[in-house]
């Protein structure tokens, strides 16, 4: 699995096997990227392991608090779940 973040249209980070994974689940999930001419290129970065974690790690609940070490490494391991982070304005 590998990572990749989006800046824009809203930001995300997301776990696929390839960008154009990463830009279905994008479509799928957070915005439609047909206005795009090479979404892919401009605005797909696939990022390391370890940056993803610690992005996800810093995401707080909707309770304002930071999330806990078992719940982040449960989701953050778990090949079902695909968006890590969205956009907070799609809320």
């Amino acid at each position: 699995m590998k990572f990749y973040e989006i800046h824009d249209p809203y930001y995300a980070l997301i776990k696929a096997k390839d960008e154009a994974d990463a830009e279905r689940i994008y479509n799928e999930y957070i915005s439609d990227t047909d206005d795009y001419e090479n979404f892919q290129d401009d605005e797909i970065r696939e990022v390391e392991r370890d940056y993803a974690l610690i992005m996800y790690s810093q995401v707080k609940g909707e309770d304002g608090e930071l999330m806990s070490y078992t719940y982040i490494s449960g989701t953050f391991n778990n090949p079902d779940i695909e968006v890590l982070i969205m956009d907070g304005s799609l809320l």
